[in-house]
């Protein structure tokens, strides 16, 4: 913080201003967890209050940055509303995160080396058909939810009628199927596992 002007001083795209009623606030805090000692001091600790004023030119930048285009091919407002523009291209967001889903690390696509053209364009493929399958399953997996008006816990035990596939798939990961002397049993399958199948 620097002064600038008379009454004001800086900071980033604010100002304090110094003639309404600055308050230094200032309060004790002890230095470790548990009962401190009688000789012990806490340490200070001090606040501020101010009035915070924002420039004029950070509002500009802000209503600058708020601003972009979009643009289609399509000029037959009958066909395609400013509103369906805007709808549309809000929508490619679902299909981004699915994109960036194969670039996850757990995907291991940067693990694979190819040399030809081919190859490559036959592993693009792949990945495609494989988050076309992804999509289609997170859709079935919400259409049914919504249907029965029903929700499944997510990570934080709460419950969701909206889940990721992913979160369904990492529900899985602990279940195996155990074979011992031509026994096969199912560990790590509870109630909830089943009623999610």
């Amino acid at each position: 913080m620097h002064s600038t002007q008379a009454n004001y001083l800086r900071v980033s795209c604010h100002f304090i201003n110094l003639h309404a009623n600055i308050e230094v606030i200032e309060y004790g805090q002890k230095r470790r967890r548990g009962r401190p000692r009688k000789d012990s001091q806490p340490s200070l600790i001090s606040h501020i209050q101010a009035e915070i004023v924002p420039k004029e030119t950070a509002t500009i930048a802000t209503e600058q940055a708020g601003r972009f285009i979009l643009a289609t091919n399509v000029l037959d407002t009958d066909k395609l509303s400013n509103e369906d523009v805007l709808r549309k291209y809000k929508a490619q967001q679902s299909t981004e995160r699915g994109f960036r889903f194969l670039k996850d690390p757990l995907f291991f696509t940067s693990t694979v080396f190819l040399n030809s053209r081919k190859t490559v364009a036959a592993l693009a493929m792949v990945m495609s058909l494989c988050l076309l399958v992804y999509s289609l399953g997170h859709r079935a997996l919400r259409q049914s939810l919504k249907r029965g008006s029903q929700t499944i816990q997510n990570h934080l035990g709460e419950p969701t009628a909206t889940p990721t596939l992913g979160w369904v798939f990492q529900c899985f990961m602990s279940i195996h199927l155990l074979t011992f002397a031509f026994l096969k049993q199912i560990s790590n399958l509870s109630e909830d596992v089943c009623w999610i199948l």
